[in-house]
């Protein structure tokens, strides 16, 4: 499948290298806004077609997909045009900034007849799916804890004085947006929709927010998210049944997943060493040329969804 990369970033240099080694992944171009960084990335990862053109870029016939990794903002609109383009789109997360951009996405799908998927690469995880596996064994589950607190150095520079796109809220950034996320997509994959939320932030002086606690309340069930960009942590996350834990090493990129007793006793533990996110891009590979499969599309719903639902609690504005 030729790609056709829209982002030239940190991010996107991660995509490649796991594409590299995904089977049927195929690297055609890249846009960039400047030609210069286009042809640079372009030089960089052996890319052999690049433009500064967006629709050029989009009317190539020979381009299959395209992966998008932009600033949240510009998420929705990029991944409209290119399916209006007859182009599959497989998207950073967050796949967008509210649950009505996410709708105008999928009416883009239906009406251009191509797939569409958030690159959410956690749930593709090999370790998250042996977890489905293992939650009805661990009994009743009675609380979830799903953290992600990563320290960004970027706080150091707005510290500083200098804001950088990650505090940026114009551009849909902030710690819910680029971590929390990551806790909330698990959460409603495997549990569904909450009954009721509460969130608190912190919100900087430029509007953004920094660190965010939410508690989801189920029918038997309650599920502490936590998200921080100006704290590390080291806990590994757990679902716990009245009968076990399961541990999880990184909810973001889960690697380690521990299948414990009540007592801690340990019963199995499932490991696996991949790039992360190759298994997003063989998943969206393979069902993009199977023409059939789960896209997660409910999923990334139900997260927009809470997502919003967050933002209005936590008084975020974009």
């Amino acid at each position: 499948m030729k790609f056709g990369i829209i982002g030239t970033n940190w991010i996107t240099d991660r995509f490649i290298e796991a594409g590299k080694v995904t089977d049927g992944f195929e690297l055609h171009s890249v846009y960039s806004r400047t030609l210069d960084k286009a042809e640079m990335f372009s030089k960089r990862h052996h890319i052999p077609n690049f433009t500064d053109n967006f629709d050029a870029f989009l009317e190539d016939e020979a381009l299959d997909a395209v992966y998008i990794a932009t600033p949240n903002i510009l998420h929705h609109q990029q991944a409209i045009q290119a399916m209006n383009h007859k182009k599959h789109v497989l998207c950073e997360k967050p796949i967008t900034t509210s649950l009505k951009n996410f709708n105008l996405m999928v009416q883009a799908q239906e009406n251009n007849g191509v797939y569409f998927m958030e690159a959410m690469k956690s749930i593709y995880s090999p370790a998250y799916l042996k977890l489905k596996s293992w939650i009805e064994e661990i009994g009743t589950i009675r609380r979830v804890n799903f953290h992600y607190n990563q320290y960004s150095s970027r706080y150091d520079k707005y510290k500083e004085g200098i804001i950088e796109n990650a505090f940026k809220p114009e551009l849909g950034n902030g710690a819910l947006m680029d971590l929390g996320v990551y806790t909330i997509s698990p959460l409603v994959d495997l549990f569904g929709y909450p009954k009721s939320v509460q969130a608190t932030g912190k919100i900087l002086s430029t509007g953004a927010d920094c660190q965010g606690t939410v508690i989801c309340n189920y029918h038997n069930m309650t599920a502490l998210l936590s998200f921080s960009k100006i704290i590390d942590s080291h806990l590994p996350s757990e679902i716990i049944g009245e009968e076990g834990i399961i541990t999880i090493d990184k909810i973001s990129a889960p690697s380690q997943i521990v299948k414990m007793k009540r007592s801690g006793e340990v019963i199995e533990t499932f490991s696996c060493d991949g790039q992360p996110m190759q298994y997003e891009i063989d998943h969206f590979i393979k069902c993009v040329t199977a023409q059939q499969g789960d896209m997660n599309n409910e999923t990334s719903r139900m997260t927009m969804q809470l997502i919003d639902e967050l933002k209005a609690q936590m008084d975020l504005l974009f």
